[in-house]
């Protein structure tokens, strides 16, 4: 091969390396620049009669859309909302509010009815079942396989230690005593056109990514500044 193929040879690797190493950097930047598409919504979410922990009076308000039978929520549950009452909820700043959202049919129902009672005739019981529900919810999931029924919302209820009359919980399940509140808070999910859960509003924030942490905290933080 002559010197003058050999040096044009070289040229096009080391040209062709450039435009990679140019397109992998573009990449990378444009990545790392792009804004959370986070949404204003018009109004924050009424939480009036919501399950709330934390300071009532808290400046800021976090509101979760979310389904006892989603995954997502379970992990969001076990590993965002700690990081949330440590951070801000247990300090007085953060209140925290949950808000049924039936995205995986007749068992998400049956949890919310359930929750909805306990919350009604024993709210000091109320986050200890309602996380219990999630830790209860099995690891691999399969949304169409049924492990919420009435007879398994009583026994999580019995194994909690909490004082819960269990009788009165499975009557309010069978009988959807608490079917208005359901509706009530689909009615918000309809009005505030929620897609996923969970979904994440921080003061009228509905936030893009709700395992962002990071974000999350920025967030907050820049409430409680203004």
């Amino acid at each position: 091969m002559s010197t003058s193929s050999t040096h044009t040879s070289k040229f096009i690797v080391i040209f062709t390396l450039a435009l990679v190493v140019t397109a992998v950097l573009f990449f990378f930047f444009t990545q790392k620049d792009e804004p959370n598409q986070d949404i204003i919504l018009s109004e924050h979410p009424d939480i009036s009669g919501q399950p709330i922990l934390g300071n009532k009076d808290a400046p800021v308000s976090v509101v979760e859309f979310g389904d006892y039978k989603c995954p997502a929520c379970k992990r969001w549950d076990e590993t965002i909302l700690p990081q949330l009452q440590e951070d801000f909820i247990n300090d007085g700043l953060v209140q925290y509010s949950y808000i049924n959202t039936l995205f995986h049919g007749e068992e998400s129902g049956l949890a919310a009815l359930a929750s909805e009672s306990v919350w009604h005739h024993h709210p000091e019981a109320f986050w200890d079942y309602h996380q219990e529900i999630f830790h209860q919810q099995p690891a691999a999931q399969n949304h169409d396989e049924a492990w919420i029924t009435p007879l398994k919302l009583v026994e999580i209820a019995a194994e909690i230690e909490a004082e819960i009359d269990l009788e009165q919980l499975a009557a309010d399940i069978i009988e959807q005593t608490f079917i208005d509140e359901l509706t009530a808070d689909t009615e918000q999910v309809i009005e505030y056109d929620i897609q996923l859960t969970p979904s994440i509003v921080i003061n009228g924030t509905l936030v893009e990514n709700p395992f962002d942490y990071e974000h999350i905290k920025s967030l907050i933080e820049k409430e409680l500044v203004d």
